[in-house]
């Protein structure tokens, strides 16, 4: 019996609709990884671009467990001398809810040239209302 190498070409791609709503931040997010990734088809392969598409809609209501809104920072740097910036958690989730679930969703992929094509396959929204119903995406209730 030969193993089964998926090909990117011949895989049906499905589109899927999270409600962010209420959710933990963590756990929703390893939730469409797992997704975006392919883990949950039987046709998974671990080099190939198995995954699904997601839409994750009402970004700006999502919850973060404990004390992390205030305690927790995202931090990057300018490129400069001295230019290591801060930004709590409370203040990205207010100014930009996309990214807030953007970065927690791509650190947990592939930090690799695989994991720069799944990312490109999640799209967040702040609002209920989202671009894509021409490819009548499912309900996912995770």
């Amino acid at each position: 019996m030969k193993t089964y190498m998926a090909k990117s070409n011949e895989l049906e791609r499905k589109w899927f609709v999270v409600d962010a709503e209420g959710k933990t931040l963590g756990r929703l997010s390893s939730e469409i990884a797992k997704i975006l990734r392919g883990k949950h088809k039987p046709e998974f392969t671990p080099h190939v671009d198995t995954g699904d598409f997601v839409i994750v809609i009402n970004a700006e209501k999502i919850e973060v467990t404990g004390k992390k809104l205030d305690k927790e920072f995202y931090r990057y740097h300018t490129g400069h001398p001295g230019g290591l910036k801060e930004i709590s958690y409370r203040r990205m989730r207010d100014e930009k809810p996309e990214l807030f679930i953007h970065n927690a969703v791509k650190g947990m992929l592939p930090k690799n040239r695989l994991g720069s094509q799944i990312i490109k396959k999640l799209k967040v929204y702040a609002g209920p209302e989202h671009d894509h119903a021409a490819q009548k995406p499912e309900t996912l209730e995770l």
